[in-house]
C-alpha cells in the first residue's frame, strides 16, 4: 500500500467515524504518539509508546466525552512517507464544558503501517 493509499483509507475511516478499525487495520504494533507539551494540561501524556498504550488513551480520551456535536477532517496530503489531516470536534464533555478542538495531525508511515503520529493543538 503506497503512502498515499494509506492516507486515503485513513480519510475514509475517519469520516466515517471508524476510529477502532484505523487502529485495527493501519497503525504498527510499534507505533509512537506525540503530543504537544501543553497537552499535559489536559491529562495526556506528550508521548505514547506502543498499540496498547495508544489505545488506552484513545479509549480515556472517549470515556471524557458526553456528546460530539460535530467533527470534520481536511483530505490528506501527502509527502514523501508522511501525510497530515486537519481535524476537529466540537464536543460536550461528561463534566459539562463544551470544547471545541482544531489540530493538524502528522502520520509517519513505513512497511504499509503508520509508525509515527505527531499532532498540534
Amino acid at each position: 500500500m503506497t503512502t498515499q493509499e494509506l492516507a486515503d483509507r485513513y480519510y475514509e475511516l475517519f469520516k466515517a467515524r471508524q476510529v477502532p478499525e484505523i487502529y485495527q487495520q493501519l497503525y504498527s504494533a510499534d507505533i509512537v504518539c506525540t503530543e504537544p507539551e501543553h497537552a499535559l494540561a489536559m491529562g495526556v501524556p506528550t508521548v505514547t509508546k506502543g498499540i496498547a498504550a495508544v489505545l488506552a488513551k484513545s479509549k480515556a480520551r472517549q470515556e471524557t466525552i458526553a456528546e460530539v456535536h460535530s467533527f470534520f477532517s481536511s483530505e490528506p496530503v501527502v509527502g514523501g512517507d508522511y501525510f497530515s489531516l486537519s481535524m476537529g470536534r466540537d464536543m460536550t464533555l461528561k463534566n459539562g464544558q463544551r470544547v471545541q478542538l482544531a489540530e493538524i495531525a502528522v502520520f509517519g508511515v513505513k512497511d504499509d503501517k503508520i509508525i509515527t503520529e505527531t499532532f498540534f493543538y
